[in-house]
């Protein structure tokens, strides 16, 4: 468990998860190749400790994309892959 999460969901966490899914109608917005389309989960484009539980960072995210990207800090949307030499 990640120390972000180690005082468990919150009240004001459950209302913006909540807000966060409706406004993107429960569509996964990561769309990886592994995806399922139907979002049970909110992922933080920017990582928690940076903005918060903001919901423009928010975006609703299927688990199998979710768990995939994980840490936003790790994650890079156009890896750099070194070419021949």
């Amino acid at each position: 468990m990640s120390r972000s999460w180690a005082k468990g969901s919150t009240p004001a966490w459950r209302r913006v998860r909540s807000q966060v899914l409706a406004r993107d109608q429960y569509r996964c917005q990561l769309q990886l190749d592994c995806c399922t389309h139907v979002a049970t989960q909110v992922h933080h484009t920017v990582a928690r400790e940076v903005a918060g539980d903001d919901p423009a960072v928010l975006v609703a995210a299927c688990q199998p994309c979710n768990g995939r990207v994980g840490d936003p800090r790790r994650f890079d949307p156009a890896p750099r892959r070194p070419g021949w030499l």
